[in-house]
């Protein structure tokens, strides 16, 4: 059973992910080239866990 502290820390460590995961995808779909235009921005890519972090994000 876990503290209230550890689950807070835990929600936030998922929510930190799942934000490195939708820049990375952000970062990734705004980059490509007009050549593929045609993807659809539905469909479901996999993100290796070695690329998950390694994209830049600006502190606004």
């Amino acid at each position: 059973m876990t503290n209230r502290f550890e689950r807070l820390k835990m929600q936030r460590r998922m929510q930190r992910r799942i934000r490195l995961v939708v820049e990375e995808r952000r970062v990734a779909f705004a980059a490509r080239d007009a050549s593929d235009q045609a993807m659809d921005p539905e469909t479901t890519i996999e993100i290796t866990p070695a690329a998950i972090g390694r994209v830049a994000v600006p502190h606004i």
